[in-house]
């Protein structure tokens, strides 16, 4: 049976921070952790915006953009690491206002920056045994960051939301296959009740990111009898500039081929919807035919690969909602005082 994405929505907010603003107040170097890092602003959410808003957004888009009726929805799955509420799902916040309900199953996931694509796995699951006609699945965060941690440079907000189906009428791109590698490697934490995440800094890339994307990536190659020449485009988690490149390079893939999903450097780490919003990105510009090879990161840790042909119909909804470059334009910069109100960063004893 085939399977695979039947639309997708983005959301960005306009809201922005440099890097140079966050440096200034710490006493940091802005240009080296721009030159390390290859981010140079990230998105700050609103005051009354957080996952479950974003969440909306996106899915909104993408019902937008597919302009199938929302009943027809049997499961919504929202991932994140800054689900609003800790007794309270954030997927019936989504499909109450997309108007999904009440015929449907909900749930939030949660799997670091690769619970939105951990969602989307679930989606076809569900799919492809005939259980529901179509899953919405959801990577929205508004993630944190200490002050003056590292993360506070990269930690950002936005999420993407994906319709996934199986009439193949429908279609914008077939998921050929996908494949998982999961560790017990905690290199990122927090715990019930903790305002900010705890990790183990620079000792993480190697056992956390690079251990698990190279295998994930190279378990779905060997899969399929695949190769990175294969395919049109790449997509790697992106927690920054740096390391998606890298990982790229070391698995034979080209700067051309990722270049075009590679948004980290203007919006910063959406966290869940980082590996998706470089899906979107890419989205927006491949042709029927093109491959697309995608892998998720999560802290904790695990790795989801995909493997993605766009198909025609790809020509017809792109633009009926906005894609991620005009989410990205036309930024509101804001300085440190107002991005602490923003996130929530001044709190009273």
């Amino acid at each position: 049976m085939t399977i695979g994405i039947v639309s997708y929505g983005a959301y960005v907010p306009r809201y922005r921070i440099k890097i140079e603003e966050i440096a200034r107040l710490w006493g940091d170097d802005a240009e080296a952790l721009k030159n390390g890092l290859m981010v140079y602003e990230k998105s700050v959410p609103d005051i009354d915006e957080d996952a479950a808003t974003i969440a909306v957004e996106a899915a909104r888009n993408a019902m937008i953009r597919s302009g199938v009726d929302p009943s027809r929805i049997g499961a919504v799955y929202t991932g994140s690491e800054s689900h609003p509420y800790a007794v309270k799902p954030t997927s019936t916040i989504v499909a109450q206002a997309i108007g999904a309900t009440p015929q449907m199953t909900a749930a939030d996931f949660e799997f670091a920056c690769k619970a939105g694509t951990a969602a989307v796995q679930a989606c076809m699951g569900l799919v492809g045994s005939g259980m529901v006609d179509l899953g919405l699945a959801i990577g929205a965060d508004v993630s944190q960051g200490a002050p003056s941690d590292a993360l506070e440079y990269t930690a950002a907000a936005g999420g993407v939301a994906c319709l996934i189906g199986r009439k193949e009428s429908e279609l914008a791109a077939i998921i050929e296959d996908t494949y998982s590698f999961t560790t017990d490697t905690p290199d990122f934490w927090r715990r019930e009740g903790m305002p900010y995440p705890e990790h183990g800094g620079r000792f993480t890339g190697e056992p956390g990111y690079f251990k698990h994307v190279t295998n994930g990536a190279k378990g779905l190659l060997e899969k399929l009898g695949a190769k990175p020449e294969d395919y049109d485009y790449a997509v790697f988690h992106q927690p920054n500039g740096k390391f998606p490149s890298k990982a790229a390079k070391m698995l034979g893939f080209t700067k051309a081929q990722i270049t075009p999903g590679l948004v980290v450097p203007k919006i910063g780490n959406t966290y869940s919807g980082s590996c998706l919003m470089g899906i979107a990105a890419t989205l927006d510009q491949a042709k029927p035919g093109d491959r697309i090879f995608a892998t998720a990161f999560g802290s904790g840790a695990g790795s989801d690969a995909f493997s993605i042909t766009v198909t025609d119909r790809i020509e017809e909804i792109r633009n009926r909602a906005p894609t991620v470059s005009e989410l990205i334009k036309d930024p509101v910069y804001i300085d440190y005082a107002r991005y602490a109100r923003h996130k929530g960063k001044i709190r009273l004893a």
